[in-house]
């Protein structure tokens, strides 16, 4: 109990300390009895009001400044504390002593607890954090020795997680998905590649075993002259397969880069008009509503190619009797334009809708064509990197036995000026 305490329990009591104010000291007294504890009450005129029991006569100078003041006599330690005035008491000075061997042991004793527990975190310290930037940096461990096992020809492992969303599993999530999108990536490629080879070799194949079943006898000229034929014929295929693949790694590349303006509703009526003919000798109507001038930023050989493509499957697999339409439509506010391709052919089953983009599918189970050989399935693949590559999106929907459309959205040129079309 300190001497403010000791202060506001005299106000309480004020003025019987004696009678009053003993009983409430005496457990105090007796329970610090081997320290000497006591207390002493003055006035501000140095009157003594109160000496606890068994306090010592030390001679102390009476109490004169409020200031806190503290003496040491013999074996005790004093503390002095001014009491300003409460509500039954005036003004005091409360003294309270205490023999300095108990406080001397009691500051050791705290001392060496306090020694033994510096001590005790010197040591423990160090061990605790080696330990716990082990554990906050083992993830970030199994991260790098998982990154440094990858290889392009093995992307099927993955970054390891915690699961507790700290910015080590949110990193590794985004890697896993870059591997995914990678992994996906690359077996896309290889399957590119794969049936690009195919697409290759099996016409050499075909070209060298006519070759050779050829020179096995002399052969009259007319024989000759149709084997040759069938080659040049071959060999303009070929070549216009390894275009189409070129064109397709400088779309993958970023080379396919817009150079000019081109006038759109140009050329979709001159498509029309080159696709009108096979269209009225398959029975089917093309039409194409298209405001003029559309100009949209881009190369004209290579916009030429995705619309001739999409009106050549639109014919291709819309029956007679059927019709296929073109129809653009400007977008002001977005900037860009839309062209639709819409057929009322047989349509494409919706299994087969996510793939129709890829490279060499062909849907030939379900879209049974009327030539009798059918296209390499680049055409779709063409068109979208040729659009993708100008900022553009191309999709494409279907219902079996209804027909499809595609859609395809390339920017516009803003404060365009005419531009001349060419021939």
């Amino acid at each position: 109990m300190d001497a403010y305490e000791v202060g506001r329990r005299a106000d309480n009591v004020w003025p019987d300390l004696e009678g009053k104010l003993t009983p409430l000291l005496r457990p105090t007294v007796v329970s610090h009895s081997a320290r000497g504890w006591y207390v002493r009450i003055f006035d501000t005129q140095g009157k003594l009001h109160f000496s606890s029991e068994e306090s010592p006569d030390l001679s102390l100078p009476a109490p004169a400044t409020p200031q806190r003041e503290s003496y040491d006599r013999g074996d005790y330690h004093v503390v002095q504390r001014y009491v300003p005035a409460g509500k039954n008491s005036p003004p005091l000075f409360v003294r309270v002593g205490v023999k300095r061997g108990e406080v001397e042991e009691d500051i050791w004793r705290l001392t060496e607890m306090m020694l033994v527990a510096y001590g005790f975190l010197l040591v423990m310290a160090p061990l605790f954090g080696y330990w716990l930037a082990g554990r906050a940096t083992r993830p970030l461990a199994e991260i790098l020795q998982t990154a440094a096992r990858l290889h392009p020809e093995h992307l099927s492992e993955r970054l390891p997680r915690s699961g507790n969303g700290d910015e080590l599993d949110q990193l590794s999530a985004t890697m896993n998905g870059m591997l995914d999108r990678l992994a996906t990536y690359l077996e896309q490629q290889r399957t590119f590649v794969a049936n690009a080879a195919h697409e290759l070799r099996s016409p050499l194949t075909a070209m060298r075993t006519a070759l050779e079943v050829t020179l096995e006898r002399d052969r009259s000229l007319p024989e000759y002259r149709e084997l040759l034929t069938d080659l040049v014929e071959e060999c303009a295929g070929q070549a216009n397969l390894i275009n189409h693949l070129l064109l397709i790694a400088e779309g993958d590349a970023g080379l396919l880069q817009a150079d000019g303006e081109v006038r759109l509703d140009e050329l979709v009526h001159k498509a029309v008009d080159m696709f009108g003919g096979i269209a009225e000798q398959r029975g089917v109507r093309l039409q194409a509503d298209v405001p003029s001038p559309l100009v949209v930023p881009g190369n004209r050989v290579h916009l030429r190619e995705v619309i001739l493509n999409l009106i050549d499957n639109a014919l291709k697999f819309t029956p007679a009797g059927g019709s296929v339409s073109l129809e653009a439509r400007p977008q002001p506010q977005e900037k860009q334009v839309q062209l639709f391709v819409r057929d009322t052919g047989i349509g494409i089953p919706s299994e087969d809708l996510p793939k129709v983009f890829e490279r060499f599918y062909r849907a030939d189970k379900s879209r049974q064509r009327e030539q009798p050989k059918g296209g390499n399935g680049l055409g779709l693949s063409i068109c979208r990197a040729i659009v993708q590559s100008y900022g553009g999106q191309i999709t494409l929907t279907s219902t079996v036995g209804k027909g499809t459309t595609v859609t395809v959205t390339l920017p516009t040129v803003a404060n365009h000026r005419p531009v001349a079309a060419a021939g």
